[in-house]
């Protein structure tokens, strides 16, 4: 199961929803910054759980405009996110970024080129780990669980631009040196 399938059958696990509802809940919780579950994407996900019936859809009349597909989760679809729930817990996943591939090739651009970008990385780093936080503090008071991933992304942010700074400074001096 995707990370993107799994955040969509938590939601509808959490309580019975309509597409609209998810995104409502993604946004609040801040889910992108953990999770690549795009707002055009979440109908597709709640078709394919559907079709492999995860969930179930009904239509209910709304109390003011359109009938809405409500989805809910089945047992399989329980059972499911329980084993993917403790598989995420428990087993660490390899992480592939664009920084990693970016660093094990650095000979192949100038020096002077790398520590711009690097720069430029650091300054949008520091960006999103501002917005986050800025978010967080927003959304208060959040559940506990919501408030753990916030907490986490902060700090593997704030880990990440403290080692992105040391290490700029590092190319600096080598680049000087040259």
């Amino acid at each position: 199961m995707t990370n993107a399938e799994l955040a969509i059958l938590t939601l509808v696990a959490e309580q019975p929803r309509h597409g609209y509802q998810i995104e409502q809940v993604i946004e609040q919780r801040g889910m992108r910054e953990w999770t690549e579950v795009g707002f055009s994407s979440i109908y597709y996900l709640l078709k394919k759980l559907e079709k492999e019936e995860m969930i179930e859809g009904k239509i209910e009349e709304a109390e003011r405009g359109l009938a809405r597909k409500v989805y809910r989760v089945t047992q399989a679809g329980m059972e499911a996110l329980h084993t993917a729930m403790i598989e995420a817990l428990s087993e660490p996943q390899p992480r592939y970024s664009s920084l990693s591939l970016g660093l094990g090739n650095l000979p192949a651009i100038p020096s002077d080129e790398a520590i711009g970008a690097l720069n430029q990385y650091r300054h949008n780093l520091a960006s999103r780990l501002k917005n986050v936080r800025g978010r967080w503090k927003a959304q208060q008071p959040l559940p506990y669980f919501v408030n753990a991933q916030f907490n986490y992304s902060i700090t593997m942010l704030t880990a990440e631009l403290m080692w992105v700074e040391k290490f700029t400074g590092q190319m600096e001096v080598y680049h000087e040196q040259d």
